[in-house]
């Protein structure tokens, strides 16, 4: 059932499912994304056949034709929510305004591809812990921010998800944006680059610039910049809590290289986003 918000007078049109059952796929008028913890299940996903173990991710789809046909021992939570929930906080809230942009583009491919996105050994931790908060967070409704919350741990899952599947190859460069993607709003320094992927700092920042047009370092902190947009789009989370929630240890150290990298600060980004949203029907 879509969550009454103790706080304001809407409903929110989210639910999570600490078990699924996989009776009900897909979920009426929802994206779905299922968590395996344990165990696998087979089944068809809009006529291609798939395997999923656990620690696994399934990505459903409002109008996918699902069909589990074998469950082994499994255990999995879900997270469902309407297409409406992807519009940005000021712009869904606004009572008798019509839907528009901005809305959260992250991870809707893994919707629309029929891919089973892969979960390595060292995004589980965080998949698990993302998952448990966000669950947490649709009961509790802890105080009026808590709808932000959601999206801000739906970005970050997704986000993930998506860059996963994207690095699907096992080469150094690879393992790195692996540790980049699953670590970023943790502390990282380039020497815990250069351990990951077993190179020194001259080859890691080669390879990674022929890859990626940038060095390591330049490369993840244009990774956090990238989820902070998300973020301050889409959420009404404050600054200092984005700076802790992208990595960066001080809020001033944030907007900084944000407005550096940007050309406008974080809170003009925000409004101007927002801004260009509002007319643009």
């Amino acid at each position: 059932m879509p969550q009454a918000d103790r706080h304001k007078k809407r409903t929110v049109n989210i639910e999570f499912a600490a078990v699924e059952d996989f009776s009900i796929l897909p979920y009426p008028e929802r994206f779905t994304l299922i968590f395996i913890t344990s165990g696998s299940i087979k089944g068809v996903l809009n006529q291609r056949p798939i395997s999923v173990s656990a620690p696994g991710v399934l990505c459903i789809a409002e109008d996918a034709q699902v069909q589990v046909v074998e469950k082994i021992n499994v255990s999995a939570q879900s997270f469902h929510f309407h297409s409406e929930f992807l519009n940005s906080v000021k712009l869904s809230e606004t009572k008798d305004y019509f839907p528009a942009q901005p809305r959260i583009q992250t991870g809707l491919s893994l919707f629309q591809n029929n891919e089973v996105p892969r979960v390595t050994e060292k995004a589980y931790p965080l998949l698990l812990e993302w998952f448990f908060i966000l669950g947490m967070e649709v009961k509790a409704q802890s105080d009026a921010l808590w709808v932000c919350r959601i999206k801000k741990y739906l970005i970050q899952i997704l986000g993930l998800l998506e860059e996963l599947n994207r690095t699907s190859e096992h080469s150094p460069v690879d393992v790195v944006l692996d540790y980049i993607h699953t670590n970023y709003p943790q502390k990282i320094s380039l020497e815990d680059l250069t351990k990951c992927g077993h190179l020194n700092r001259v080859t890691l920042n080669k390879k990674f610039k022929e890859r990626c047009g940038n060095t390591a370092i330049g490369y993840l902190l244009s990774h956090r910049l990238k989820v902070a947009g998300d973020l301050l789009v889409h959420t009404d989370m404050s600054l200092n809590e984005i700076a802790r929630a992208t990595g960066f240890e001080y809020d001033t150290y944030f907007i900084k290289q944000f407005t550096a990298k940007k050309g406008m600060s974080p809170t003009t980004y925000r409004t101007a986003s927002r801004k260009l949203a509002s007319v643009s029907i």
